[in-house]
Protein backbone atom coordinates (compact mmCIF):
# COMPACT_ATOMS: atom_id res chain seq x y z
CA UNK A 1 0.00 0.00 0.00
CA UNK A 2 1.11 3.09 -0.78
CA UNK A 3 0.94 4.25 3.29
CA UNK A 4 3.07 2.10 4.09
CA UNK A 5 5.46 3.17 1.16
CA UNK A 6 5.10 7.04 2.53
CA UNK A 7 7.08 5.66 5.46
CA UNK A 8 10.19 3.83 3.46
CA UNK A 9 10.76 6.21 1.25
CA UNK A 10 13.50 4.10 -0.44
CA UNK A 11 11.83 1.07 -0.94
CA UNK A 12 10.90 2.00 -4.79
CA UNK A 13 14.90 2.01 -5.79
CA UNK A 14 15.92 -0.48 -3.60
CA UNK A 15 16.69 -2.58 -6.97
CA UNK A 16 18.93 0.29 -8.12
CA UNK A 17 22.26 0.70 -7.55
CA UNK A 18 23.21 2.81 -4.75
CA UNK A 19 25.68 5.92 -5.36
CA UNK A 20 29.15 6.07 -3.78
CA UNK A 21 28.65 8.57 -0.81
CA UNK A 22 30.23 12.17 -0.93
CA UNK A 23 33.37 12.94 -0.43
CA UNK A 24 33.05 14.92 2.86
CA UNK A 25 34.48 19.02 2.99
CA UNK A 26 36.51 19.68 6.07
CA UNK A 27 34.05 18.21 8.76
CA UNK A 28 30.62 18.70 6.82
CA UNK A 29 28.51 16.60 4.51
CA UNK A 30 25.63 18.78 2.88
CA UNK A 31 22.85 17.01 1.83
CA UNK A 32 20.47 19.98 1.65
CA UNK A 33 21.76 22.83 0.79
CA UNK A 34 18.89 24.77 0.65
CA UNK A 35 20.13 28.12 1.71
CA UNK A 36 21.93 28.34 -1.85
CA UNK A 37 18.79 27.69 -3.40
CA UNK A 38 19.75 24.55 -5.14
CA UNK A 39 16.96 21.36 -4.76
CA UNK A 40 19.77 19.21 -7.01
CA UNK A 41 19.80 15.60 -6.98
CA UNK A 42 16.42 15.85 -4.39
CA UNK A 43 13.43 13.94 -6.26
CA UNK A 44 9.83 14.03 -5.11
CA UNK A 45 8.00 11.01 -4.22
CA UNK A 46 3.92 11.11 -4.28
CA UNK A 47 1.40 9.03 -2.44
CA UNK A 48 -1.80 11.15 -1.73
CA UNK A 49 -1.89 14.58 -3.63
CA UNK A 50 0.99 16.85 -3.46
CA UNK A 51 2.69 18.42 -0.95
CA UNK A 52 4.60 21.66 -2.88
CA UNK A 53 7.77 21.63 -2.05
CA UNK A 54 9.66 25.22 -2.52
CA UNK A 55 12.81 27.14 -2.40
CA UNK A 56 11.77 30.67 -0.70
CA UNK A 57 13.41 33.99 0.88
CA UNK A 58 12.64 33.58 4.69
CA UNK A 59 13.99 36.73 6.28
CA UNK A 60 17.86 36.86 4.97
CA UNK A 61 18.15 33.15 3.95
CA UNK A 62 16.68 30.98 1.54
CA UNK A 63 14.70 27.54 2.76
CA UNK A 64 12.74 24.96 1.81
CA UNK A 65 9.05 25.62 2.30
CA UNK A 66 6.52 22.38 2.35
CA UNK A 67 2.76 23.12 2.27
CA UNK A 68 0.63 20.00 2.40
CA UNK A 69 -3.54 20.26 1.98
CA UNK A 70 -4.89 16.73 2.83
CA UNK A 71 -1.63 15.62 1.19
CA UNK A 72 1.43 13.24 0.90
CA UNK A 73 4.29 13.39 -1.16
CA UNK A 74 8.12 13.74 0.02
CA UNK A 75 11.33 14.62 -1.20
CA UNK A 76 14.31 12.22 -0.97
CA UNK A 77 18.23 12.59 -1.73
CA UNK A 78 19.63 9.12 -2.67
CA UNK A 79 23.42 9.33 -1.32
CA UNK A 80 25.18 6.52 0.21
CA UNK A 81 26.47 8.23 3.59
CA UNK A 82 29.25 6.25 5.91
CA UNK A 83 28.40 7.19 8.97
CA UNK A 84 31.91 6.68 10.73
CA UNK A 85 32.88 9.45 9.02
CA UNK A 86 29.74 11.66 9.77
CA UNK A 87 27.46 10.27 12.11
CA UNK A 88 25.22 13.49 13.12
CA UNK A 89 22.69 14.76 11.02
CA UNK A 90 22.00 18.72 11.46
CA UNK A 91 19.25 20.49 10.14
CA UNK A 92 16.88 23.51 11.07
CA UNK A 93 13.26 23.37 10.96
CA UNK A 94 10.03 25.25 12.10
CA UNK A 95 6.44 24.88 11.62
CA UNK A 96 3.88 27.35 10.97
CA UNK A 97 0.80 25.36 12.46
CA UNK A 98 -0.45 22.22 14.36
CA UNK A 99 -2.24 19.53 13.06
CA UNK A 100 -4.66 19.16 16.08
CA UNK A 101 -5.69 16.40 18.40
CA UNK A 102 -4.74 13.32 16.41
CA UNK A 103 -3.53 10.12 17.71
CA UNK A 104 -0.05 9.58 15.89
CA UNK A 105 -0.02 5.92 17.02
CA UNK A 106 -2.83 5.35 15.03
CA UNK A 107 -2.98 4.46 10.93
CA UNK A 108 -5.50 7.40 11.51
CA UNK A 109 -3.29 9.85 12.43
CA UNK A 110 -0.07 9.31 10.99
CA UNK A 111 0.62 12.92 9.53
CA UNK A 112 3.27 15.24 10.74
CA UNK A 113 3.77 18.61 10.18
CA UNK A 114 7.37 18.60 9.70
CA UNK A 115 10.03 15.51 9.69
CA UNK A 116 13.39 14.39 8.60
CA UNK A 117 14.28 10.78 8.07
CA UNK A 118 16.93 8.71 7.51
CA UNK A 119 16.80 5.54 5.36
CA UNK A 120 19.04 2.29 5.00
CA UNK A 121 17.97 -0.14 1.94
CA UNK A 122 17.82 -3.48 2.32
CA UNK A 123 18.86 -4.22 -1.22
CA UNK A 124 16.87 -7.00 -2.97
CA UNK A 125 15.90 -8.32 0.25
CA UNK A 126 13.52 -4.61 0.83
CA UNK A 127 11.92 -6.00 3.79
CA UNK A 128 14.76 -5.23 5.35
CA UNK A 129 14.87 -1.58 4.39
CA UNK A 130 14.35 0.24 8.04
CA UNK A 131 14.05 4.04 9.05
CA UNK A 132 14.01 6.26 11.86
CA UNK A 133 11.57 9.38 11.19
CA UNK A 134 12.81 12.38 13.33
CA UNK A 135 9.10 13.75 13.43
CA UNK A 136 7.40 17.38 15.01
CA UNK A 137 5.02 15.69 16.29
CA UNK A 138 0.83 17.14 17.40
CA UNK A 139 0.05 15.15 20.61
CA UNK A 140 2.63 12.43 20.95
CA UNK A 141 5.09 13.79 23.77
CA UNK A 142 8.71 14.84 22.70
CA UNK A 143 11.06 12.23 23.28
CA UNK A 144 8.69 9.17 22.47
CA UNK A 145 9.31 6.48 20.57
CA UNK A 146 7.34 4.15 18.49
CA UNK A 147 6.84 1.90 15.56
CA UNK A 148 5.33 3.50 12.44
CA UNK A 149 1.37 2.62 12.52
CA UNK A 150 1.63 0.57 8.86
CA UNK A 151 5.50 -0.07 8.52
CA UNK A 152 5.91 -1.17 11.96
CA UNK A 153 9.18 -1.80 13.70
CA UNK A 154 11.22 -1.17 10.13
CA UNK A 155 10.26 2.68 10.33
CA UNK A 156 10.86 4.08 14.29
CA UNK A 157 9.10 7.20 14.88
CA UNK A 158 10.95 9.82 17.12
CA UNK A 159 8.97 12.94 18.85
CA UNK A 160 11.91 15.27 18.25
CA UNK A 161 9.52 18.13 18.78
CA UNK A 162 6.12 18.29 20.15
CA UNK A 163 3.24 20.85 20.99
CA UNK A 164 5.24 22.81 23.76
CA UNK A 165 7.51 23.52 21.14
CA UNK A 166 6.70 27.30 19.53
CA UNK A 167 5.28 27.31 16.06
CA UNK A 168 6.85 30.19 13.25
CA UNK A 169 10.10 29.37 15.45
CA UNK A 170 13.32 27.79 14.10
CA UNK A 171 14.51 25.07 16.05
CA UNK A 172 18.24 23.78 15.11
CA UNK A 173 18.77 19.63 15.60
CA UNK A 174 21.94 17.23 15.60
CA UNK A 175 21.64 13.79 16.15
CA UNK A 176 23.75 11.10 16.39
CA UNK A 177 22.37 8.80 13.76
CA UNK A 178 25.02 5.69 14.01
CA UNK A 179 24.03 6.18 17.65
CA UNK A 180 20.07 6.07 17.51
CA UNK A 181 20.14 3.47 15.00
CA UNK A 182 22.11 0.60 17.21
CA UNK A 183 19.71 2.12 20.17
CA UNK A 184 16.75 1.46 17.62
CA UNK A 185 17.61 -1.93 15.62
CA UNK A 186 20.12 -3.50 17.57
CA UNK A 187 22.68 -3.19 14.92
CA UNK A 188 25.89 -1.59 13.96
CA UNK A 189 24.58 0.04 10.57
CA UNK A 190 27.51 1.94 9.24
CA UNK A 191 25.39 3.40 5.72
CA UNK A 192 22.79 5.11 5.37
CA UNK A 193 21.16 5.13 1.51
CA UNK A 194 18.84 8.29 1.49
CA UNK A 195 17.83 11.39 3.11
CA UNK A 196 13.82 12.36 3.11
CA UNK A 197 11.78 15.46 4.11
CA UNK A 198 8.22 15.12 4.55
CA UNK A 199 5.24 17.32 5.29
CA UNK A 200 1.74 15.19 4.94
CA UNK A 201 -1.92 15.23 6.09
CA UNK A 202 -3.69 12.62 4.20
CA UNK A 203 -5.05 10.55 6.92
CA UNK A 204 -6.31 12.96 9.28
CA UNK A 205 -7.40 15.35 6.13
CA UNK A 206 -5.45 18.66 7.62
CA UNK A 207 -3.17 21.44 6.63
CA UNK A 208 0.50 22.31 7.29
CA UNK A 209 3.16 24.31 6.58
CA UNK A 210 6.43 24.01 7.47
CA UNK A 211 10.00 24.90 6.54
CA UNK A 212 13.22 23.41 6.29
CA UNK A 213 16.86 24.65 6.81
CA UNK A 214 20.38 22.96 4.99
CA UNK A 215 20.59 19.33 6.26
CA UNK A 216 24.16 18.03 6.67
CA UNK A 217 26.21 15.44 8.35
CA UNK A 218 29.20 16.03 10.38
CA UNK A 219 32.12 14.25 12.19
CA UNK A 220 30.97 15.96 15.48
Amino acid sequence: MYIAAKIIIFTFLVFLSVPAGAEVAGEKLMIGAFSSGSLDHWETKEFKGQTSYQIVALGRNRVLKAESNDSASGLYKEQRIDLQKTPFMNWRWRIENRLGNINEQAKSGDDYAARVYVIVSGGFAFWRTKAINYVWASTSPKGKIWPNAFAGDHAMMFALRSSNDKTSTWYTEKRNILADLKQQFGEDIRYIDAVAVMTDTDNAHGKATAYYGDIYFSKN
